[in-house]
């Protein structure tokens, strides 16, 4: 179980979060494609393979891999999603700069950073069918393991745990911001592309961070 994770090692971060986007990237764009322009694996792809140009053979901090990431997705992609994932990532990175290693508490931090820059852009709440409904109740689960006094790998499961919860939570609702919006009652019945992406990504922090020493 790790404990914490030393915050030099952003390479292996940043590339997780890559992987993950690339990978991904049609399914998104496929689920994204039932409510709205199909767009959002593909913005996102685009980011990644950005990112990836960016990142070239350097070795960066966390802070650093976070911040690329961000900005690249903020400057260079368009779309609903770019300007948001891109203040989510540089809220996380910016909340561990200078900082040694990665433990339970600075996670954290770095996590309520994204929470409150993705509450004070978005405005959505739990039941919007956004991507808050797989970043709040993350959230929230992570806090509550903190509680426990866990080590970091068990805090970052029961994170990661709810945020698949509550991305499947968005197939029962109706969606209430964004261009899903204008659907009503027929955007019900499918996964929202946010909320999946968000999971998705929390995912692949934690599959990183909870291999630590």
């Amino acid at each position: 179980m790790a404990a914490t994770y030393p915050c030099s090692q952003g390479r292996p971060v940043l590339v997780g979060l890559i992987n993950t986007i690339e990978s991904n990237a049609a399914m998104l764009s496929e689920i994204d494609g039932a409510t709205g322009d199909g767009d959002h694996g593909i913005n996102m792809s685009k980011g990644a393979r950005r990112t990836r140009e960016v990142l070239g053979n350097q070795e960066v901090t966390v802070g650093q891999g976070l911040e690329m990431i961000g900005n690249v997705l903020l400057t260079e992609i368009g779309g609903a999603m770019g300007p948001l994932y891109g203040s989510f990532f540089n809220e996380m990175g910016g909340a561990c700069q200078g900082v040694e290693f990665i433990d339970k508490a600075t996670f954290g931090k770095m996590l309520g950073a994204a929470v409150e820059i993705m509450q004070d852009l978005g405005g959505a709440k739990v039941g919007d069918k956004t991507m808050m409904d797989a970043l709040l109740p993350a959230y929230d689960a992570y806090k509550m393991a903190l509680a426990g006094d866990p080590d970091l790998t068990t805090a970052l499961q029961s994170m990661i745990m709810a945020a698949e919860e509550g991305k499947e939570s968005t197939r029962n609702l109706v969606a209430k911001l964004g261009r899903a919006s204008r659907l009503g009652e027929r955007s019900r019945g499918t996964l929202d592309a946010g909320a999946t992406s968000c999971s998705l990504i929390l995912r692949s922090l934690a599959d990183t961070l909870g291999g630590g020493s």
